[in-house]
């Protein structure tokens, strides 16, 4: 399904700056994306939504932009396509990386509003299955983000300062306030009548007249087709130090004047404008418009907030990411998200080499940035449903592993993310008890093939601060995997990035000093065994 694309940077491309335009770089994107899209689906395919785009600098005329395009993973109707950007100088050969983007796409049926079923994707190298397996949690995080603004503005102080500031050096937010009408003509539409999503987007960011240094999710929410009207709005809804917010809100309507207009896209642009050395300006105070403009201001505050965390918690590197982050309502999403992604890109990893192997039970050891990884595997005759109902409950496991001497559950997220404070039987260097506070998130399997997952990842609550008398231990990434083999029988697997605290564990088995990998899993398959059949444990299945 890969689709690649270059594209020479003429004056024709750029801004008021001389730079390729955001919006000619969204067109662009859109097209590459589309054509790899309907590759896989074999039939037309319209954008739904394209996440945050982070742009990481700009592009002058005369380099050549080179987008590749690809799915990732097809649900059933629709798709997510990952796009990478890159630019180069022809001349010097230089090469630098732009922006990387995922777009969901849904595939279109012969009739108007006919569902088309998409054939599953086959990943084949380390990186395709690495994106596969992580596609469901990034369509589980678009899919609460509505979720996450509500209940973070809910839960904010409604006093933002607006009241008590001085606001005579603010620019009223009136002010800002631009339209413009576009007519969607044959060049602006794909060979369905509709408007590229592309041309959508580009038209709604050179509404606004700067260039735009990110861009959050666009949600199109119907088509536009030739010989539409789009009326484009855009105001600025919150000023920062050095960035703005602008909302732009497309609308289509046909030629005749009793047509009500259509609602067809949103979108939240982050902008920023420099001066002679390319440095961001300070920028200065927004006023806004009373009730709805406030309302408007708040919510660009709380987003500003989220795309910290979105960026700080989902776009960094797992070794770029503290042990522990803290935890709060308002990110539980990106934690979740970089909880689960982190322990499934560890398993999707190719490299991994036998180090041990006793009976049934074997040992991998992974060396890779710095880190040593470890996981264990062996077949059980239980359920895979059930194995994993087992392991998902951290209050349990010091029935079976040795280094757990207990488990609180100290909050229940939601119905598949919980938080736990462990206190651990292996002592510290200290000689004192360990203590963690671990964020475990459970999934069911999307497809056919998928494993049932259980990861944790450390972080820290105001409510369990570090105790007097304990070492306080993280965990980065660990977790269990459990693949159905048949109906009463599943391959239990796991993983774990070993922090400093775990590599005398794995050094010592590895090298034959220890066999304490082969005792820890077969007492996890007798506790299995055991209570496989429980009338709880059944009654929790059904609740599931």
């Amino acid at each position: 399904t890969e689709v690649r694309m270059s594209q020479l940077v003429q004056p024709c491309h750029t801004n008021h700056r001389g730079e390729l335009s955001a919006g000619q770089l969204l067109k662009w994107m859109d097209t590459a994306a589309c054509l790899s899209a309907e590759r896989h689906a074999g039939c037309p395919c319209v954008t739904a939504s394209v996440d945050d785009i982070y742009f990481e600098h700009s592009i002058s005329v005369g380099h050549v932009v080179n987008i590749k395009a690809k799915v990732n993973r097809a649900f059933n109707s629709s798709m997510e396509v990952g796009i990478q950007v890159s630019h180069e100088e022809l001349c010097s050969g230089r090469h630098w990386s732009m922006c990387k983007a995922f777009a969901t796409f849904v595939a279109q049926g012969p009739a108007p509003g006919a569902k088309v079923k998409l054939k599953p994707l086959s990943p084949q190298t380390e990186e395709e299955k690495i994106e596969h397996s992580i596609a469901a949690e990034r369509r589980r995080m678009r899919l609460a983000h509505k979720d996450t603004l509500k209940d973070l503005l809910a839960r904010c102080p409604r006093d933002t300062g607006l009241e008590t500031r001085d606001g005579s050096a603010a620019v009223p937010a009136g002010e800002t306030r631009v339209e413009s009408v576009e007519l969607v003509l044959p060049p602006h539409a794909n060979h369905q009548g509709n408007a590229f999503g592309g041309q959508i987007m580009a038209w709604m960011e050179n509404v606004a007249a700067i260039a735009a240094s990110a861009i959050e999710m666009f949600h199109f929410r119907g088509p536009s087709h030739v010989g539409d009207r789009v009326l484009l709005k855009a105001i600025v809804n919150n000023a920062f130090k050095n960035s703005m917010e602008v909302g732009v809100c497309a609308e289509a309507y046909g030629q005749e004047a009793a047509t009500s207009p259509r609602h067809i896209n949103s979108a939240f642009m982050t902008f920023v404008v420099l001066d002679e050395q390319g440095r961001p300006r300070a920028l200065p105070l927004l006023a806004p418009e009373p009730e709805d403009g406030e309302r408007r201001y708040r919510e660009a505050s709380a987003r500003q907030k989220i795309r910290l965390d979105r960026k700080y918690i989902v776009s960094c590197r797992q070794s770029e990411v503290p042990l522990s982050v803290p935890w709060d309502q308002s990110n539980k999403v990106y934690l979740s998200y970089n909880n689960v992604s982190a322990l499934k890109t560890l398993v999707a990893k190719a490299n991994w080499v036998l180090a041990r192997e006793k009976e049934q039970v074997r040992m991998y050891t992974l060396e890779e940035d710095q880190f040593l990884s470890f996981h264990l595997e062996m077949p059980v005759r239980v359920a895979a449903a059930r194995a994993f109902a087992l392991l998902s409950d951290l209050r349990r496991r010091h029935e079976w592993d040795s280094h757990y001497a207990s488990a609180e559950l100290v909050q229940q997220v939601d119905e598949d993310d919980a938080i736990y404070h462990v206190v651990s039987r292996t002592p510290s260097p200290e000689n004192r008890p360990q203590d963690l506070v671990i964020l475990a998130s459970r999934r069911k399997p999307c497809d056919k093939g998928d494993p049932y997952v259980v990861a944790f990842r450390s972080v820290t609550l105001p409510s369990h601060p570090p105790a007097a008398g304990f070492t306080r231990s993280e965990t980065l990434c660990s977790g269990f995997c459990v693949w159905p083999e048949t109906d009463e029988t599943s391959k239990v697997a796991y993983y774990n990035q070993a922090t400093p605290a775990y590599l005398n564990y794995v050094t010592t088995n590895v090298a034959g000093l220890s066999s304490n990998f082969y005792a820890t899993f077969v007492a996890c398959e007798k506790f299995l065994l055991k209570n496989k059949d429980e009338d709880e444990l059944i009654l929790r299945l059904q609740d599931l």
